[in-house]
């Protein structure tokens, strides 16, 4: 019941629809202006809730990566792709990889680029969708649903891709990556990373969302970026946001080093380019973490979606013009 509810609730409080495709933006645009990037548009909170309460369901047994839940949550993000109108990358959604840790399948799809030149580069646009399964049962609950962590990045991804494919506008390839075995230790990010590199994938940045689920405690910034000091990313996403502060630098993940602890770092790793992670989990605010009780009804749909309609400006402008870069000092 909790769960309907649930998607009720987020039906009375979604965006009352999304702008036009943009009409004035050809393939021979050189820069998007910010009278264009006012159409941009919003996200929906409604489908927002529909895919986290799917992904988060215990008929998927918490997507242990292997299993049969995790299976089922892959069909269910190809037929989303599908759906939204999203071609796969390659020659199928699932991008198979195996390691001496696990093995499973990435879902992967690709909006190729307009502009002859930025075509040839590539922004990927990330989560994980696995979780840890099946745990110590707590009054009689062993599911370790994972609402939270991450069914909600990954439906942010969805929701992202979704506003591109409105928009039928990115000068650069976009790739959206939705990660099995994060929680084996980025083995599938990882591997990702590694078949993208060997193919001659030019990757030049990388935008991950982990855990966007609740909103932070005490803050004027809507998500925090871990990573912050190695690029631009974070100037960049409140500049082309002229609404809101929509990030900066948690004192608490820094510390914790989230930077390379989430499936951004990956990417670091292989193509060395700006590859960073948003988030709203300040430590704080959600007490489920890795619990049975990381469930649908802790998950706030509308900030979820004020979270993507937040970011997406950024997003965009990464996607479209030049001036992300990697900063000379890092320190997380």
């Amino acid at each position: 019941m909790k769960k309907m509810i649930f998607i009720l609730v987020a039906v009375t409080i979604a965006a009352c629809g999304t702008s036009n495709r943009i009409n004035d933006l050809s393939n021979n645009t050189s820069t998007t202006s910010k009278k264009n990037r006012a159409k941009l548009p919003s996200s929906n909170a409604t489908q927002i809730a529909i895919d986290v309460q799917y992904l988060s369901s215990d008929e998927l047994m918490g997507r242990d990566t292997g299993s049969e839940g995790i299976e089922m949550a892959a069909k269910y993000l190809k037929e989303r792709f599908e759906s939204i109108g999203i071609q796969p990358y390659g020659d199928s959604y699932m991008q198979p990889f195996k390691n001496d840790k696990a093995s499973g399948n990435n879902v992967v799809a690709v909006l190729n680029g307009s502009d002859k030149e930025l075509m040839k580069e590539t922004i990927v646009i990330g989560a994980h969708y696995d979780h840890i399964g099946i745990i110590q049962a707590v009054a009689g609950d062993s599911i370790a649903n994972g609402a939270n962590d991450n069914a909600t990045g990954t439906a942010s991804v969805m929701a992202i891709a979704e506003m591109f494919k409105k928009l039928d506008f990115n000068r650069r390839k976009v790739v959206f990556a939705l990660f099995s075995a994060e929680e084996k230790g980025l083995v599938g990010s990882r591997e990702l990373a590694k078949q993208m590199k060997a193919s001659g994938e030019n990757v030049v940045a990388m935008i991950n969302l982990e855990m966007t689920g609740t909103p932070m405690v005490g803050k004027d910034y809507i998500t925090y970026l871990t990573g912050y000091d190695t690029s631009n990313m974070g100037e960049i996403f409140n500049k082309e946001n002229e609404n809101r502060v929509v990030t900066a630098k948690l004192e608490a993940a820094a510390q914790m080093n989230l930077f390379v602890r989430s499936d951004n770092y990956a990417f670091y790793e292989v193509f060395k380019v700006p590859s960073q992670t948003l988030s709203t989990f300040d430590f704080t605010n959600f007490d489920e973490y890795h619990k049975v009780g990381d469930e649908i009804s802790g998950v706030n749909a509308q900030h979820m979606s004020e979270v993507v309609d937040a970011v997406f400006p950024g997003i965009f402008f990464m996607v479209n013009e030049e001036g992300l870069k990697m900063n000379p000092v890092t320190n997380e």
